[in-house]
């Protein structure tokens, strides 16, 4: 990384161009660009927002952009894969212990509940529905056949 950032100073420089002004024409900090010519990356929070800041920082400049950042990716690369396996491990087996705590220490109220119960409080709700029907439907037809009989009645009087 201190390689690209001393070819971007260097390169900055050599056409005349103070921080200042290319952080005007970039639209970018002046403390970013500083950064990016010392080859500060652990400033970046944001891998993707450098390599923004880096290839319009390179066509700014009259550099080859894809070349800098693949000299970036590789920096990146080199850096990454240093990293031993067995870290990397630590590091997984931590955070999902860390991601269970935080689980079982998750405030839970009746209506943030397991999914299961709001399940079978849906299904009690789908019988009792159904039951209220068939009372309805069956209401219904008790008061379709009273009236016919009635109506029978009825007429055979008046004969």
């Amino acid at each position: 990384m201190n390689e690209i950032g001393e070819l971007l100073k260097t390169t900055r420089e050599n056409s005349g161009v103070s921080l200042e002004e290319a952080s005007t024409d970039l639209d970018i900090k002046p403390l970013i660009l500083e950064n990016i010519e010392n080859g500060n990356i652990g400033c970046f929070k944001d891998i993707f927002a450098l390599k923004d800041d880096l290839t319009n920082y390179a066509k700014y400049l009259g550099l080859d952009a894809k070349k800098i950042i693949d000299d970036f990716n590789d920096y990146l690369f080199e850096y990454t894969s240093k990293i031993p396996i067995d870290d990397i491990e630590k590091a997984i087996v931590e955070q999902k212990k860390e991601e269970n705590k935080e689980a079982k220490e998750r405030i839970v109220s009746p209506y943030t509940n397991s999914v299961r119960k709001t399940g079978k409080w849906l299904i009690v709700l789908y019988i009792v529905v159904a039951i209220i029907a068939l009372l309805v439907v069956l209401w219904a037809v008790k008061l379709l056949t009273g009236n016919t009989s009635t109506t029978n009645m009825v007429s055979y009087i008046d004969r």
